[in-house]
């Protein structure tokens, strides 16, 4: 046989043998496979968009979580927010925490001169007459304010002559108070280990239009 064609047999086995064996080790592909696709890692809770969205025109929930949907005290709250976009009625809630404190806490010590500007008029002369009597008659009050138990809105109106908003409140406060005479220190009345609850019916009211953003006390009760 010739030499070349020997040569040539021989090199065709060679690389028979050589496909077979890149066969083995990177196996086939028939017909049309698509490539792999490294996928992104799952989204972290963080990353995750909400699984709603909020609708425009919905229920203010800032308002129906105080008051009644579609009450008038719910309108009036709304013509509130539409007039001042910085009002809300969760933070007048918080606020009106702190304020019911120290307005009370102001009066049973007779220190009228630090809560003058967050009250009207009428409320100011009605609270400095009582802490009047007190002082003609000698006496003084111990007080300790515990804690807040309850605060719920009881009414709320809003003027659109005057854009005046008025909300009131019910409070149920819980405090020591003891009446004492100032010059001996008798107990006349109280006790100052005794914790009683208190009820209180105030409305606040405020012009929407304002700069300034403090409420004042316009109206008692119990």
């Amino acid at each position: 046989m010739d030499p070349a064609v020997i040569q040539l047999l021989v090199l065709a086995g060679i690389a028979v043998f050589l496909i077979l064996r890149l066969r083995s080790v990177l196996g086939t592909r028939d017909g049309f496979e698509k490539t792999s696709v490294q996928r992104d890692a799952p989204a972290t809770p963080l990353d995750r968009k909400p699984a709603f969205e909020v609708i425009e025109g919905g229920p203010d929930t800032d308002i129906t979580d105080h008051v009644k949907e579609g009450s008038d005290s719910a309108k009036a709250l709304a013509r509130m927010k539409a007039v001042d976009p910085e009002f809300g009625v969760s933070d007048f809630l918080q606020g009106a925490r702190g304020a019911y404190e120290m307005i009370l806490m102001a009066f049973e010590s007779a220190d009228m001169e630090s809560i003058l500007p967050f009250l009207s008029r009428d409320v100011f002369n009605s609270f400095d007459e009582v802490v009047q009597t007190r002082e003609r008659e000698g006496l003084v009050v111990e007080a300790s304010f515990v804690g807040l138990r309850e605060i719920e809105i009881v009414d709320a109106t809003f003027d659109e002559k005057t854009k005046e908003g008025e909300i009131t409140l019910r409070f149920v406060a819980e405090l020591t108070q003891a009446v004492r005479k100032a010059e001996t220190g008798e107990l006349v009345d109280g006790d100052p280990n005794t914790i009683k609850r208190q009820k209180d019916v105030w409305t606040f009211a405020r012009e929407m239009t304002s700069d300034s953003p403090n409420w004042q006390l316009v109206a008692t009760g119990d």
